[in-house]
């Protein structure tokens, strides 16, 4: 695979919005990945307020000192490293910057996500095998 093959496969992450792209060829592996620095949070909207209290249930309001961690890709979300161990983080653990937070696997994948700022775990969004949508909440971290 030469260099304009890579740039190409670059321009389609960044056009398809992929987080992580790993192709096979000739028994040599190649793995791009896109290092987010983006941190997303929800505020509910007036919208919301008038569809009454089941449309708050996915809300977060913002809070200046935590931030959230969204799932960069759909997939199925794992607490742990496999079956039986204990979960990489829990409410209370303090991280940082670069420890894993959870494993997303995605078309057989599985897709390390790691910590982007040291903190302290807060809130688990999301429950161990629940199927994870593109910037959906999975931890909430206070800094």
């Amino acid at each position: 695979m030469d260099l304009n093959e890579i740039r190409q496969l670059a321009a389609l992450m960044q056009e398809m919005e992929l987080s992580i792209l790993e192709i096979s060829e000739s028994g040599k592996i190649i793995k791009l990945e896109k290092k987010s620095t983006a941190i997303t949070t929800f505020a509910p909207s007036s919208v919301d307020a008038e569809k009454g209290p089941e449309a708050k249930q996915h809300i977060a309001t913002p809070v200046s000192d935590t931030i959230t961690v969204v799932a960069p890709m759909v997939g199925v979300f794992y607490a742990s490293p496999s079956p039986g161990a204990a979960p990489f983080v829990s409410i209370g653990t303090k991280i940082k910057q670069g420890d894993v937070l959870c494993i997303i696997e995605a078309m057989k994948l599985m897709n390390e996500i790691s910590a982007e700022q040291d903190g302290t775990i807060c809130e688990v969004c999301v429950s161990n095998g629940q199927v994870v949508e593109y910037g959906h909440p999975i931890f909430r971290i206070k800094r």
